[in-house]
Protein backbone atom coordinates (compact mmCIF):
# COMPACT_ATOMS: atom_id res chain seq x y z
CA UNK A 1 0.00 0.00 0.00
CA UNK A 2 3.28 2.41 -0.01
CA UNK A 3 1.74 4.08 -3.28
CA UNK A 4 -1.92 3.91 -2.35
CA UNK A 5 -3.86 7.50 -1.27
CA UNK A 6 -6.16 6.80 1.55
CA UNK A 7 -8.78 9.03 0.27
CA UNK A 8 -8.70 6.45 -2.52
CA UNK A 9 -8.39 3.29 -0.39
CA UNK A 10 -11.90 4.53 1.09
CA UNK A 11 -13.21 5.77 -1.95
CA UNK A 12 -13.93 9.62 -1.16
CA UNK A 13 -12.77 13.03 -1.95
CA UNK A 14 -10.05 14.73 -0.22
CA UNK A 15 -12.33 17.03 1.06
CA UNK A 16 -14.87 14.45 2.81
CA UNK A 17 -16.36 15.63 5.69
CA UNK A 18 -15.80 13.31 9.09
CA UNK A 19 -19.37 11.30 8.45
CA UNK A 20 -18.74 10.32 4.70
CA UNK A 21 -15.20 9.02 5.79
CA UNK A 22 -16.71 7.04 8.55
CA UNK A 23 -19.44 5.53 6.40
CA UNK A 24 -17.12 4.66 3.89
CA UNK A 25 -15.18 3.04 6.69
CA UNK A 26 -17.50 1.19 8.05
CA UNK A 27 -19.22 -0.22 4.11
CA UNK A 28 -15.41 -1.52 3.61
CA UNK A 29 -14.94 -2.34 6.88
CA UNK A 30 -17.76 -5.34 6.86
CA UNK A 31 -16.85 -6.12 3.12
CA UNK A 32 -13.57 -7.45 3.43
CA UNK A 33 -13.44 -8.30 7.96
CA UNK A 34 -11.86 -11.66 8.10
CA UNK A 35 -15.06 -13.58 10.07
CA UNK A 36 -16.98 -12.61 6.64
CA UNK A 37 -13.70 -13.67 4.47
CA UNK A 38 -12.49 -16.83 6.11
CA UNK A 39 -9.13 -18.05 4.69
CA UNK A 40 -8.95 -14.98 2.35
CA UNK A 41 -5.55 -13.33 3.07
CA UNK A 42 -6.68 -10.85 0.19
CA UNK A 43 -9.76 -9.77 1.91
CA UNK A 44 -7.31 -9.65 5.37
CA UNK A 45 -4.72 -7.08 3.70
CA UNK A 46 -7.63 -4.93 2.33
CA UNK A 47 -9.36 -4.73 6.02
CA UNK A 48 -5.89 -3.47 7.38
CA UNK A 49 -5.50 -1.15 4.54
CA UNK A 50 -9.09 0.56 4.68
CA UNK A 51 -8.10 0.78 8.80
CA UNK A 52 -5.20 2.20 8.31
CA UNK A 53 -6.74 5.02 5.89
CA UNK A 54 -9.67 5.54 8.39
CA UNK A 55 -6.64 5.41 11.38
CA UNK A 56 -5.26 8.65 9.85
CA UNK A 57 -8.31 10.32 7.92
CA UNK A 58 -10.70 10.31 11.14
CA UNK A 59 -8.42 12.22 13.03
CA UNK A 60 -8.08 15.88 12.26
CA UNK A 61 -4.62 16.15 13.86
CA UNK A 62 -3.00 13.05 11.64
CA UNK A 63 -4.92 14.13 8.84
CA UNK A 64 -3.83 17.58 8.50
CA UNK A 65 -0.21 15.99 8.38
CA UNK A 66 -1.03 13.26 5.84
CA UNK A 67 -2.27 16.16 3.80
CA UNK A 68 0.71 18.54 4.20
CA UNK A 69 3.52 15.99 4.08
CA UNK A 70 1.66 12.31 3.08
CA UNK A 71 2.88 9.29 4.56
CA UNK A 72 6.47 10.58 5.31
CA UNK A 73 4.48 12.47 7.89
CA UNK A 74 4.30 9.67 10.20
CA UNK A 75 7.68 8.17 9.67
CA UNK A 76 9.97 10.82 10.14
CA UNK A 77 10.84 10.85 6.67
CA UNK A 78 11.68 14.17 4.06
CA UNK A 79 9.61 16.72 5.24
CA UNK A 80 8.13 15.20 8.19
CA UNK A 81 7.21 16.72 11.03
CA UNK A 82 8.82 15.09 13.97
CA UNK A 83 6.04 15.82 16.54
CA UNK A 84 4.40 13.03 13.97
CA UNK A 85 7.13 10.81 14.14
CA UNK A 86 6.73 7.02 15.46
CA UNK A 87 3.25 5.08 15.68
CA UNK A 88 4.23 1.93 15.84
CA UNK A 89 4.79 -0.85 13.12
CA UNK A 90 1.70 -2.07 11.49
CA UNK A 91 4.21 -4.46 8.94
CA UNK A 92 1.94 -2.08 5.36
CA UNK A 93 3.94 1.21 4.04
CA UNK A 94 3.87 3.62 7.05
CA UNK A 95 1.54 1.65 9.36
CA UNK A 96 0.10 1.49 12.83
CA UNK A 97 -0.68 -0.71 16.01
CA UNK A 98 -4.16 -0.74 16.37
CA UNK A 99 -6.64 -1.29 19.18
CA UNK A 100 -9.16 -3.12 17.12
CA UNK A 101 -11.53 -3.43 20.14
CA UNK A 102 -11.43 0.12 20.62
CA UNK A 103 -11.95 0.67 17.00
CA UNK A 104 -14.61 -1.80 16.57
CA UNK A 105 -16.74 0.19 19.14
CA UNK A 106 -16.19 3.48 17.69
CA UNK A 107 -17.55 2.58 14.44
CA UNK A 108 -19.60 -0.17 14.74
CA UNK A 109 -20.76 0.24 19.27
CA UNK A 110 -24.35 0.56 17.68
CA UNK A 111 -24.77 -2.06 15.63
CA UNK A 112 -23.34 -4.41 18.20
CA UNK A 113 -24.80 -3.18 21.54
CA UNK A 114 -20.92 -2.00 22.77
CA UNK A 115 -19.65 1.13 24.19
CA UNK A 116 -16.63 3.04 24.17
CA UNK A 117 -14.64 2.58 27.04
CA UNK A 118 -15.41 6.80 27.37
CA UNK A 119 -19.17 6.24 27.55
CA UNK A 120 -18.72 3.25 30.06
CA UNK A 121 -16.24 5.47 32.23
CA UNK A 122 -19.64 8.34 32.34
CA UNK A 123 -21.89 5.19 33.32
CA UNK A 124 -19.88 2.83 35.69
CA UNK A 125 -20.98 3.37 38.75
CA UNK A 126 -23.47 6.19 37.88
CA UNK A 127 -26.70 6.53 39.89
CA UNK A 128 -29.98 5.01 38.99
CA UNK A 129 -33.01 7.12 38.86
CA UNK A 130 -35.94 6.67 40.51
CA UNK A 131 -39.26 5.99 38.98
CA UNK A 132 -42.15 8.33 38.24
CA UNK A 133 -45.12 7.60 40.65
CA UNK A 134 -48.53 8.35 39.91
CA UNK A 135 -51.60 9.45 42.21
CA UNK A 136 -55.28 11.00 41.59
CA UNK A 137 -56.88 13.67 43.11
CA UNK A 138 -60.92 14.29 43.00
CA UNK A 139 -61.91 17.84 43.10
CA UNK A 140 -65.32 20.09 42.69
CA UNK A 141 -65.90 22.31 40.01
CA UNK A 142 -65.75 25.11 42.59
CA UNK A 143 -62.80 24.17 43.30
CA UNK A 144 -61.30 24.28 39.98
CA UNK A 145 -62.89 27.20 39.72
CA UNK A 146 -61.29 28.85 42.46
CA UNK A 147 -57.71 26.93 43.15
CA UNK A 148 -57.51 24.80 46.47
CA UNK A 149 -54.70 23.08 48.25
CA UNK A 150 -54.85 19.77 49.65
CA UNK A 151 -52.84 17.32 50.78
CA UNK A 152 -52.45 13.69 50.12
CA UNK A 153 -50.76 10.54 50.81
CA UNK A 154 -48.73 8.71 48.74
CA UNK A 155 -47.09 5.61 49.20
CA UNK A 156 -43.42 5.07 47.45
CA UNK A 157 -40.12 3.89 48.22
CA UNK A 158 -37.94 6.40 50.05
CA UNK A 159 -34.73 5.95 50.71
CA UNK A 160 -33.06 4.17 54.04
CA UNK A 161 -32.55 6.04 56.87
CA UNK A 162 -30.59 3.15 58.34
CA UNK A 163 -27.71 3.21 55.50
CA UNK A 164 -28.70 6.24 54.28
CA UNK A 165 -29.48 5.03 50.82
CA UNK A 166 -26.24 3.18 50.43
CA UNK A 167 -27.34 -0.45 51.06
CA UNK A 168 -24.75 -1.49 52.89
CA UNK A 169 -24.25 -2.43 56.83
CA UNK A 170 -23.49 0.68 58.89
CA UNK A 171 -19.53 0.31 59.09
CA UNK A 172 -19.33 -0.82 55.37
CA UNK A 173 -19.02 0.30 52.04
CA UNK A 174 -19.54 -1.89 48.49
CA UNK A 175 -16.64 -3.45 47.19
CA UNK A 176 -15.08 -3.55 43.49
CA UNK A 177 -16.92 -6.34 41.72
CA UNK A 178 -14.31 -9.37 41.37
CA UNK A 179 -15.93 -10.97 38.08
CA UNK A 180 -15.67 -7.71 36.43
CA UNK A 181 -13.25 -5.64 38.34
CA UNK A 182 -15.09 -3.08 38.35
CA UNK A 183 -15.75 -1.91 35.05
CA UNK A 184 -19.55 -3.06 35.40
CA UNK A 185 -18.98 -4.50 32.23
CA UNK A 186 -17.54 -8.28 31.03
CA UNK A 187 -15.72 -8.62 27.44
CA UNK A 188 -15.19 -11.48 25.28
CA UNK A 189 -13.23 -11.52 21.93
CA UNK A 190 -14.25 -14.02 18.99
CA UNK A 191 -11.64 -12.97 16.03
CA UNK A 192 -12.01 -9.26 15.17
CA UNK A 193 -14.79 -8.62 17.50
CA UNK A 194 -15.63 -7.81 20.80
CA UNK A 195 -18.54 -8.54 22.55
CA UNK A 196 -19.51 -6.73 25.26
CA UNK A 197 -22.02 -6.95 28.25
CA UNK A 198 -23.18 -5.70 31.28
CA UNK A 199 -21.99 -7.70 34.16
CA UNK A 200 -24.52 -9.72 35.33
CA UNK A 201 -22.81 -10.01 39.20
CA UNK A 202 -22.97 -6.14 40.50
CA UNK A 203 -25.45 -5.20 37.50
CA UNK A 204 -23.00 -3.28 35.55
CA UNK A 205 -22.40 -0.75 38.88
CA UNK A 206 -18.78 -2.16 38.85
CA UNK A 207 -19.03 -2.67 42.63
CA UNK A 208 -21.28 -5.56 45.02
CA UNK A 209 -22.72 -4.86 48.61
CA UNK A 210 -21.35 -7.43 50.88
CA UNK A 211 -23.15 -6.97 53.82
CA UNK A 212 -26.42 -5.44 53.00
CA UNK A 213 -28.21 -3.21 55.55
CA UNK A 214 -30.87 -5.21 57.40
CA UNK A 215 -33.35 -2.66 57.27
CA UNK A 216 -33.47 -1.87 53.50
CA UNK A 217 -32.13 -5.72 52.00
CA UNK A 218 -29.31 -3.80 50.37
CA UNK A 219 -31.50 -1.77 48.20
CA UNK A 220 -31.14 1.17 49.92
CA UNK A 221 -34.91 2.20 49.99
CA UNK A 222 -37.85 0.96 52.02
CA UNK A 223 -41.55 1.09 51.42
CA UNK A 224 -43.25 4.48 53.30
CA UNK A 225 -46.17 6.86 53.12
CA UNK A 226 -45.72 10.61 53.21
CA UNK A 227 -48.17 13.55 53.33
CA UNK A 228 -47.61 16.05 50.77
CA UNK A 229 -49.38 19.77 50.43
CA UNK A 230 -50.74 20.13 46.60
CA UNK A 231 -51.70 23.72 45.47
CA UNK A 232 -54.40 22.85 42.61
CA UNK A 233 -54.26 26.51 40.59
CA UNK A 234 -57.36 28.21 39.49
CA UNK A 235 -58.92 27.00 36.13
CA UNK A 236 -57.11 23.46 36.24
CA UNK A 237 -59.42 21.54 33.70
CA UNK A 238 -60.82 17.47 34.38
CA UNK A 239 -57.54 14.99 33.23
CA UNK A 240 -54.96 17.64 33.89
CA UNK A 241 -51.92 16.75 34.92
CA UNK A 242 -49.28 18.38 37.77
CA UNK A 243 -45.90 17.00 37.94
CA UNK A 244 -44.22 17.33 41.40
CA UNK A 245 -40.54 17.38 40.58
CA UNK A 246 -38.39 14.69 42.85
CA UNK A 247 -41.46 13.78 44.61
CA UNK A 248 -41.36 10.40 43.14
CA UNK A 249 -39.43 7.17 43.74
CA UNK A 250 -36.23 7.27 45.39
CA UNK A 251 -33.26 6.91 43.11
CA UNK A 252 -30.55 4.05 44.16
CA UNK A 253 -26.81 4.31 44.20
CA UNK A 254 -27.21 8.01 44.79
CA UNK A 255 -29.40 8.49 41.71
CA UNK A 256 -31.98 11.32 41.96
CA UNK A 257 -35.79 10.65 42.47
CA UNK A 258 -38.40 10.37 40.38
CA UNK A 259 -41.11 12.40 40.03
CA UNK A 260 -44.79 12.66 41.27
CA UNK A 261 -47.70 13.12 38.76
CA UNK A 262 -50.90 14.08 39.92
CA UNK A 263 -53.97 13.91 37.79
CA UNK A 264 -57.06 15.72 38.52
CA UNK A 265 -60.88 14.79 38.29
CA UNK A 266 -63.35 16.83 38.56
CA UNK A 267 -66.53 15.51 39.94
CA UNK A 268 -69.99 16.44 37.96
CA UNK A 269 -72.09 19.30 38.79
CA UNK A 270 -75.38 19.37 39.66
CA UNK A 271 -75.77 22.73 37.40
CA UNK A 272 -73.16 23.61 35.16
CA UNK A 273 -71.43 21.76 32.18
CA UNK A 274 -67.82 22.75 31.51
CA UNK A 275 -66.50 22.72 28.22
CA UNK A 276 -62.75 25.15 28.41
CA UNK A 277 -63.32 28.26 30.23
CA UNK A 278 -66.99 28.25 29.48
CA UNK A 279 -70.07 27.24 31.11
CA UNK A 280 -73.28 26.20 30.09
CA UNK A 281 -76.78 25.49 32.43
CA UNK A 282 -80.25 24.76 31.12
CA UNK A 283 -82.98 26.61 33.10
CA UNK A 284 -86.47 25.92 33.16
CA UNK A 285 -89.31 28.63 32.64
CA UNK A 286 -92.87 28.45 33.61
CA UNK A 287 -94.96 28.70 30.82
CA UNK A 288 -96.62 31.88 32.13
CA UNK A 289 -93.00 33.33 32.92
CA UNK A 290 -92.44 32.70 29.31
CA UNK A 291 -95.28 34.17 27.84
CA UNK A 292 -95.72 36.99 30.05
CA UNK A 293 -92.39 37.87 30.99
CA UNK A 294 -90.58 38.52 34.42
CA UNK A 295 -87.29 38.38 35.85
CA UNK A 296 -85.52 35.48 37.32
CA UNK A 297 -82.57 34.32 39.73
CA UNK A 298 -79.30 32.29 37.96
CA UNK A 299 -77.17 31.10 40.23
CA UNK A 300 -72.77 31.59 38.88
CA UNK A 301 -69.80 29.25 39.80
CA UNK A 302 -68.35 32.03 41.40
CA UNK A 303 -71.14 32.52 44.34
CA UNK A 304 -73.03 35.20 42.73
CA UNK A 305 -76.70 35.21 41.74
CA UNK A 306 -77.19 36.81 38.34
CA UNK A 307 -80.49 38.77 38.36
CA UNK A 308 -82.28 38.10 34.01
CA UNK A 309 -85.17 39.38 32.21
CA UNK A 310 -87.12 37.22 30.58
CA UNK A 311 -88.80 38.81 27.41
CA UNK A 312 -92.51 38.09 26.96
CA UNK A 313 -92.52 34.90 24.69
CA UNK A 314 -89.55 33.31 25.22
CA UNK A 315 -89.52 30.05 23.12
CA UNK A 316 -87.53 26.72 24.34
CA UNK A 317 -83.74 27.16 22.79
CA UNK A 318 -83.27 30.83 23.67
CA UNK A 319 -79.94 31.28 24.68
CA UNK A 320 -78.35 34.04 26.74
CA UNK A 321 -74.40 34.72 27.11
CA UNK A 322 -73.52 36.19 30.67
CA UNK A 323 -69.95 37.58 30.57
CA UNK A 324 -66.81 37.01 32.57
CA UNK A 325 -69.25 34.93 34.15
CA UNK A 326 -67.36 31.43 33.67
CA UNK A 327 -64.59 29.56 34.70
CA UNK A 328 -61.12 30.70 35.55
CA UNK A 329 -58.48 30.35 32.68
CA UNK A 330 -55.35 28.29 34.52
CA UNK A 331 -52.26 30.78 34.33
CA UNK A 332 -53.99 34.10 33.40
CA UNK A 333 -56.48 36.71 34.19
CA UNK A 334 -59.16 35.58 31.63
CA UNK A 335 -62.29 34.35 32.50
CA UNK A 336 -64.77 32.67 30.15
CA UNK A 337 -68.38 32.94 30.08
CA UNK A 338 -71.80 31.18 31.44
CA UNK A 339 -73.91 30.33 28.50
CA UNK A 340 -77.80 30.03 29.38
CA UNK A 341 -80.66 27.90 27.42
CA UNK A 342 -83.78 28.72 28.56
CA UNK A 343 -86.57 25.35 28.17
CA UNK A 344 -90.16 26.39 28.81
CA UNK A 345 -91.71 23.71 31.28
CA UNK A 346 -95.68 22.34 30.10
CA UNK A 347 -97.50 22.15 33.20
CA UNK A 348 -98.76 19.53 34.43
CA UNK A 349 -101.09 17.31 36.59
CA UNK A 350 -103.67 20.10 36.10
CA UNK A 351 -107.11 20.50 38.23
CA UNK A 352 -110.53 20.93 36.59
CA UNK A 353 -110.11 24.68 37.02
CA UNK A 354 -106.76 25.05 35.82
CA UNK A 355 -107.75 23.02 32.29
CA UNK A 356 -111.01 24.91 31.86
CA UNK A 357 -108.98 28.28 32.50
CA UNK A 358 -106.84 26.60 29.19
CA UNK A 359 -109.32 25.61 27.44
CA UNK A 360 -110.62 28.92 27.51
CA UNK A 361 -107.48 30.45 26.62
CA UNK A 362 -107.57 28.46 23.46
CA UNK A 363 -110.64 29.18 22.43
CA UNK A 364 -109.39 32.85 22.66
CA UNK A 365 -106.97 31.97 19.81
CA UNK A 366 -103.84 32.44 21.06
CA UNK A 367 -101.13 33.65 18.97
CA UNK A 368 -98.75 30.67 18.66
CA UNK A 369 -96.35 32.01 14.90
CA UNK A 370 -94.40 28.88 15.59
CA UNK A 371 -96.99 26.28 15.50
CA UNK A 372 -99.07 28.20 12.94
CA UNK A 373 -96.54 28.31 10.55
CA UNK A 374 -95.43 24.28 10.59
CA UNK A 375 -99.11 22.94 10.32
CA UNK A 376 -99.45 25.60 7.38
CA UNK A 377 -96.42 24.08 5.98
CA UNK A 378 -97.75 20.10 6.81
CA UNK A 379 -101.13 21.47 5.19
CA UNK A 380 -99.06 22.66 1.78
CA UNK A 381 -96.87 19.19 1.83
CA UNK A 382 -100.50 17.10 1.83
CA UNK A 383 -101.93 18.87 -1.10
CA UNK A 384 -99.06 18.14 -3.17
CA UNK A 385 -99.02 14.61 -2.35
CA UNK A 386 -102.40 14.19 -3.37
Amino acid sequence: MADQDYYELLGVQKGASDAEIKSAYRKLAMKYHPDRNPGDKEAETKFKEVAEAYEVLKDPQKRAAYDQYGKAAFSGGAGGPGGFGGFGGFGSGAGFNFDFGSMFEDIFGDFMGGSSARTRSRTRNAGVRGNDIRADIEITLEEAYKGISKQIDVRTAVKCEECEGSGCEKGTKPETCDACHGTGRIRRQSGFFIEERPCNICHGTGEVIKKPCKKCGGTGKVNSTKTLEVNVPAGIDNDNRMRLSAQGEAGTNGGENGDLYIFIHIKPHPIFTRDGANLYTTVPLKMTTAALGGEIEIPCIDGSVEKVKIEPGTQTGTEIRLRKKGMSVIQSKSVGDLFVKFMVETPVKLNSKQKELLKQFEEEGANSPQSNSFFDKVKDFMKKDK
